[in-house]
């Protein structure tokens, strides 16, 4: 069940997607990895390639842990200007900021601090900083840095980070990477249920004004939309110091809010910097920390999802929202794509069945419901899904726009990850299933609307 076209480590454990960057035509993914087992533990920073964002190689381990310190989350940056004095004559470094969990072992049991290391041969092999760490505010929960460029050259670096258990980002900025100021924090808001990881902060055109708005990504464990692990987002205004949302909900309705998946398989979806053509690509750790230890595979456990193409758009209510497009230059012949027109309109239902021919063997049913006005994902006859209570789940999302008649689904099927994009992106879906066979067939099994 190792899907295809989604990143897996050869035979350990990952999570969270780190460093993402792309330099020189090649895309860095590092993530969180355990390099010695197959369930979470002692981190680092484990390492792959791609040229295209579907075929990736894995590398050797780029920062590991040590007895002092475990290599937490975070990011990298080209340093153009070389404003941390890491490079020589002719050389460009690439430096990874990133979370030091200090161990019982080190001078600083239980902080959490902001560390660097550099490379100075286009990421094949890293340095650590010196005088580590570089930010260090005394706290047990102050984590998973996003690291990148405000302004031109006469800018400065930006930093996001958490106080997780405060459900607060907090904003810092610095010259070169060593020395950083706090500007700002955001938070708490929206979803709180849970504890707040892995922010990201960007620009997105915005479709009517010709202006820019920007997007901070936070993500949440537990208290997400599907329940465990998920992905908020607001979108607002940075002048490079301060974010400022242009909504702020009073509900404390899940459903009132922003997510970027409604899936139970989506989590700590951070961006690539400097990707090219000013595109904004994404991609997310394919799990869920509920049952994220218990996934029936070996020898490696769980993956991300497919690179995605973020723009915003806005909707018949008046909001902007972001949309999401899955990067899939060419498809691996084990993976399945299909589009679909489903009708949509009041008094309409339809069943789309996912299966391998034999029903024994699993099958995923998608429902798209006219009158609800939702569509909803239903893995509990998917194939293994005793190893968890907490796996087997119907999960259902809205139908946000559109013209009222028809949905249209992109559904991609990839062995154990399958990824639904309804309307353009306006909602998707992600979600792990194990059946006993690859899922290849689909049919539709429409009925009145209940």
């Amino acid at each position: 069940m190792r899907p295809a076209a989604h990143f897996t480590a050869r035979d350990t454990w990952l999570n969270d997607p780190n460093g993402l960057l792309h330099h020189a035509g090649v895309y860095h993914l590092f993530f969180q990895n355990n390099r010695e087992g197959q369930v979470w533990g002692p981190m680092s920073w484990g390492h792959a390639t791609s040229t295209d964002l579907v075929t990736w190689s894995e590398h050797a381990v780029a920062i590991p842990n040590t007895a002092e310190e475990n290599v937490f989350s975070g990011s990298a940056v080209v340093d153009v200007h070389n404003t941390a004095g890491f490079a020589g004559p002719g050389q460009t470094a690439l430096v990874a900021i990133y979370t030091s969990a200090y161990t019982s072992a080190s001078s600083r049991p239980g902080i959490q601090a902001q560390s660097l290391a550099y490379s100075l041969d286009d990421g094949h092999s890293w340095t650590r900083y010196a005088n580590n760490p570089v930010l260090d505010t005394g706290s047990s929960d102050f984590r998973d840095p996003k690291v990148f460029w405000h302004g031109g050259d006469d800018g400065r670096w930006v930093m996001a980070a958490v106080q997780a258990v405060d459900r607060q980002v907090v904003i810092y900025s610095s010259p070169n990477l060593l020395d950083w100021t706090r500007e700002s924090t955001f938070g708490p808001a929206h979803a709180v249920g849970g504890i707040w990881e892995c922010p990201d902060l960007f620009p997105l055109a915005a479709p009517d004004t010709g202006g820019t708005k920007w997007v901070l990504v936070v993500s949440l464990n537990p208290g997400a939309i599907a329940g465990g692990s998920g992905t908020q987002y607001f979108i607002g205004d940075f002048d490079g110091s301060t974010f400022t949302p242009d909504r702020l909900s009073r509900s404390t309705e899940p459903a009132d809010y922003d997510w970027l998946d409604y899936g139970r398989d989506y989590y700590a979806a951070v961006t690539f910097n400097d990707a090219p053509d000013g595109r904004r690509l994404m991609i997310g750790w394919a799990s869920n920390w509920d049952y994220a230890n218990d996934t029936p595979t070996h020898p490696w456990r769980s993956g991300m999802s497919l690179v995605r193409e973020l723009r915003l758009v806005r909707c018949s209510d008046g909001r902007l929202r972001v949309a999401q497009q899955p990067v899939l230059p060419h498809s691996p012949s084990a993976v399945r794509v299909f589009d679909l027109e489903i009708p949509s309109s009041p008094g309409h239902r339809t069943d789309v069945v996912l299966g391998s021919g034999d029903p024994l063997s699993g099958t995923v049913t998608i429902a798209v419901d006219g009158d609800e006005r939702t569509i909803t994902c239903d893995r509990t006859r998917s194939g293994a899904v005793d190893f968890h209570p907490a796996f087997p789940s119907v999960d259902a999302a809205p139908l946000i726009d559109g013209d009222g008649a028809t949905t249209h689904l992109k559904i991609v099927v990839d062995a154990s990850i399958l990824e639904v994009y309804v309307d353009g992106g306006l909602v998707t879906v992600t979600q792990q299933v194990f059946p006993h066979q690859p899922l290849t067939t689909l049919h539709l099994e429409p009925s009145p609307a209940r």
